[in-house]
């Protein structure tokens, strides 16, 4: 997590997500695939609700220093 990104390193399509046999599946970028239980899919989720909601406010306060 020390690694430094960028606005333009970061994807800006959003991941595809499917249900197959009982299994959560997300396409992303690049290639990117992975397979989830559904209590795994529904914490990831959330985690990356919040995630984006943090990120979201971080480009706000950058935007409008105080």
């Amino acid at each position: 997590m020390g690694q430094k990104i960028t606005p333009t390193d970061a994807a800006v399509e959003p991941g595809v997500a499917s249900a197959e046999q009982g299994v959560v599946l997300l396409d992303g970028p690049d290639g990117v695939a992975i397979a989830m239980t559904p209590a795994a899919a529904e914490e990831t989720g959330r985690r990356l609700l919040a995630a984006a909601q943090e990120a979201a406010s971080q480009t706000s306060a950058q935007a409008h220093p105080s």
